[in-house]
């Protein structure tokens, strides 16, 4: 649990940067939070979390669909907990667990190659198109799936990847993503505001998301004729249920997306991968988050996180090569310094209230990072 023992203070330079992002129209709002050993140093909140079809204010308690912060936080930890418990290897070949990937082109994919997006499988596929809307295909479909490498040829980042580990927790499980998800993290670290499939009751307290239904997802397959079946689509304003259209699926949990939080319970998540901070994991485990499993490839990652040595990540210069982080297509990010024990949350809904195409905010995310470790490097040790 976080001491938060400080007065958290809203740092003026970075409230500047955003906010003059906001009204720029690069996303409707913005919360961050900065800590280090467990204090929360910097915090605030800017613009409004919902401008359609009402107008409500960002806070520091309002709840934003993380996106693909889920494949961390959620399913990279699952399966490091798994893993140190035994119930599966990072080694072992995913058709141990799943026969469905006992082909002949995918029987050499293992947990890691999931874990570091160099199975070779695709990054994204419309999976409510290509299963003919059955949920109960899906698993069998991702196999079915023709690889574009061979597994640990290279870094390709992979929803499917994703997908497929959620799926391989539940099997080894026997339970839902979700009911693990509680068991596991959310009711052992007592969060209140994180879940997945939120009830109808907190939507006025989540940021909204795209104002227009999944127009993004409609773009991405407009060279698909079969996607433009009108079933696969939601043409209402996405506010209060996943943004994202597999986990949408899916039924609200996934292993890539679903997961919806704050940003003081997105430290306490994210401080179960620093070594001095967590609660869940052992000490051997937290180096496997900082760790460079993708050698000489194209990027560096770890266990479920894009290290900040890999080219033009969203780290910036000002955090050390081996900080590990993630990003989410609504607007999200985290990095984590675990060395120094810093933690840099932004959380944005850069995909509310704005026409296509959503703006690229990794500049943002960049001078973020560096405001926020200049303040910090000013503070007393």
């Amino acid at each position: 649990m976080s001491d938060e023992l400080e007065t958290p203070r809203d740092d003026e330079s970075i409230s500047a940067l955003l906010g003059e992002r906001v009204a720029a129209g690069d996303f409707a709002s913005a919360v961050y939070l900065v800590a280090q050993g467990g204090c929360v140093l910097m915090s605030g909140a800017l613009g409004d979390a919902v401008r359609e079809p009402e107008r409500r204010a960002a806070t520091l308690d309002t709840i934003y669909d993380l996106a693909s912060l889920t494949k961390p936080l959620v399913t990279g930890l699952l399966t490091a907990l798994l893993n140190e418990r035994g119930a599966l290897n990072q080694h072992e070949r995913v058709a141990h667990y799943l026969p469905e990937f006992a082909r002949s082109d995918k029987t050499t994919i293992t947990i890691r190659h999931l874990l570091t997006h160099t199975s070779g499988l695709a990054a994204w596929r419309p999976l409510y198109v290509i299963t003919g809307g059955e949920r109960e295909r899906a698993l069998e479909v991702i196999a079915a799936e023709p690889l574009e490498f061979s597994p640990g040829a290279r870094v390709t980042y992979s929803d499917l990847g994703f997908i497929t580990l959620g799926f391989l927790i539940e099997r080894i499980t026997s339970a839902s993503l979700a009911e693990v998800a509680r068991a596991e993290i959310f009711g052992p670290l007592n969060l209140k505001r994180t879940f997945f499939n939120p009830s109808e009751t907190l939507r006025t307290e989540i940021a909204a998301c795209e104002s227009a239904g999944n127009a993004y997802e409609r773009d991405t397959c407009r060279d698909d004729s079969s996607a433009f079946d009108s079933r696969h689509w939601r043409d209402y304003p996405i506010w209060g249920e996943v943004h994202d259209g597999n986990a949408f699926f899916l039924g609200g949990s996934a292993g890539h997306a679903g997961l919806f939080s704050t940003a003081h319970e997105v430290l306490r998540l994210a401080e179960q991968f620093i070594t001095g901070r967590t609660s869940l994991l052992k000490r051997e485990t937290c180096e496997l988050f900082r760790t460079n499993m993708t050698g000489s490839l194209n990027e560096a990652r770890s266990w479920a996180w894009q290290l900040a040595m890999t080219k033009d990540s969203t780290a910036g210069g000002a955090l050390p090569p081996e900080s590990f982080g993630h990003l989410g297509l609504t607007g999200t990010s985290c990095w984590i310094d675990a060395a120094r024990e810093r933690v840099y949350i932004l959380l944005t809904n850069r995909t509310h209230a704005r026409p296509l195409p959503f703006v690229n905010i990794n500049s943002v995310r960049r001078q973020f990072h560096t405001l926020a470790s200049t303040v910090l490097d000013r503070e007393p040790e």
